[in-house]
């Protein structure tokens, strides 16, 4: 044999021992064995915790329905799930999940199980799969319909028209009336945008947000029912024994409103809807709104890490049903501590995106139940520097004001307030419900640990109870 044949036979040798070795790249759609697929693994969690908004004629800048859909997407679907709860995280759900309470009404993240699941699909190739193993499609409340079921009132705004890449515009809007001819209670609210524009995400809404207040026939500020209108916001469904009053006769008013032009112009208004308790309803609870922060804001230009602290006192006995961290551009987290008889504990943390505003809702067993006295320590969390994207000018300094690219820290928060008595019941049905032991107690529950309330907590129930009118 010649030394240009040896050389021939010994490279086709080495070669067909490499590719016989060497590990098989997934073809695109076509599943390796054991492999997630798209039709039996992905889809449940996509129609679970995406597609909500990313579906035809939402939010979203693409609809994640289909495999044809979803599998241009696969290498960022990996990516952004894997952020861990930062900035950019999608399904844009940030509370930490290593600290404070982890029990949420509505709660669509993804567990650590599912991410894996994601990330092994998308590493395999992203195969489709047996279509046989496809779930049946999700059903979407339709683009005319509510989330919260057929309203007994709608209250439009007037119209706003913003021209294309206007500049924000802050001011308020003339107030409406309800039209509403007898006092009822409200069980659950819910705004809309309805606009004009044709874009997807940031081009269909120029309504940043929308603080609105009850007017009264006599022209006197009667309060809030449900929290400010922003971008993304859900629907709420109030506590049923804590309900507001809607009053005969009574205007809604809009006295802040925050403005985002977009690519086209747009006119849009918003209209509130209410679903009311049956007649007759009477609450048991007294409902108020916590409200606490957006104070001295001093943030340096170029540096990350930057903290802003506030503090209030709870001056009756309070259980939180929500946290809802509100800061602005720079704004990257927000830690809730409760700190009462020497005891020190964190409620609740979230990481912070300015592009999504999430309201947290404490399931039942799990909304802190808080003694009068109570220190709250809001602690917001702020990145001036080039790697948070959503800050305009890294160079400038950043104080309090109204646009979104001046800064503030706050959380809101729809709050029942308790007498001693509705105090020590709640703390009761508390420790039935999670079966705890005398000296065992929870997060956001100091005196679960006590069989009775100690003497501070054994005063004769006050008349505070009753509804805020």
């Amino acid at each position: 044999m010649t030394r240009n044949k040896k050389t021939q036979a010994v490279l086709f040798v080495l070669t067909a021992a490499l590719v016989a070795f060497a590990p098989s790249r997934p073809v695109a759609g076509q599943a390796q064995s054991g492999a997630p697929t798209f039709t039996k693994d992905v889809a449940p969690i996509l129609q679970r915790s995406c597609q909500t908004c990313h579906r035809p004629s939402s939010v979203a800048p693409m609809s994640l329905i289909t495999y044809e859909e979803v599998r241009p997407w696969a290498r960022s679907i990996k990516q952004r799930t894997g952020l861990g709860g930062k900035m950019g995280t999608m399904p844009p759900w940030f509370i930490d999940k290593t600290v404070g309470i982890q029990d949420y009404k509505d709660d669509f993240s993804l567990s650590e199980k599912e991410i894996a699941t994601l990330a092994a699909w998308v590493d395999a190739g992203a195969p489709r799969g047996n279509v046989a193993d496809m779930p049946a499609p999700r059903t979407f409340t339709g683009p005319n319909e509510w989330a919260i079921g057929q309203p007994d009132l709608v209250v439009p705004s007037e119209p706003v028209t913003m021209k294309a890449n206007a500049p924000d515009w802050w001011g308020a809007l003339p107030p409406k009336p309800t039209g509403l001819t007898e006092d009822r209670y409200v069980s659950a609210v819910e705004i809309k945008e309805v606009s004009s524009a044709r874009g997807g995400t940031g081009g269909k809404f120029i309504f940043h947000h929308a603080i609105h207040a009850l007017v009264d026939e006599k022209g006197a500020v009667a309060g809030t029912i449900g929290s400010p209108h922003e971008v993304g916001r859900n629907a709420e469904i109030l506590e049923p024994e804590a309900a507001y009053k809607l009053k005969a006769g009574s205007q809604l008013l809009w006295p802040s409103v925050h403005m985002h032009a977009n690519a086209e112009d747009t006119t849009a208004h918003l209209e509130v809807a209410y679903k009311f308790h049956p007649a007759g309803y009477e609450p048991k609870r007294r409902m108020s709104t916590l409200t606490f922060g957006n104070g001295e804001i001093d943030l340096k230009p170029m540096k990350a890490g930057q903290e802003i602290h506030f503090y209030t006192t709870l001056q009756e006995h309070t259980m939180l049903t929500t946290f809802e961290p509100h800061m602005h551009a720079s704004g990257v987290r927000m830690c809730m501590e409760a700190i009462w008889g020497g005891r020190t504990e964190t409620l609740a943390c979230a990481g912070y995106d300015h592009n999504w505003v999430r309201v947290y809702k404490f399931a039942d067993d799990a909304a802190p139940l808080l003694p009068k006295g109570t220190l709250l320590h809001l602690i917001g969390y702020f990145d001036t520097t080039p790697a948070n994207r959503n800050v305009i000018d890294p160079r400038n300094w950043q104080g309090l004001g109204h646009r979104s690219i001046d800064n503030m820290a706050l959380t809101i928060m729809p709050v029942i307030t308790l007498n001693d008595k509705d105090f020590a019941e709640e703390i009761a049905k508390r420790r039935q419900h999670l079966n705890l032991a005398v000296g065992q107690t929870v997060v956001g529950c100091p005196l679960c640990a006590f069989e009775k309330m100690p003497p501070m907590m054994t005063r004769p129930a006050t008349t505070t109870q009753g509804q805020q009118q």
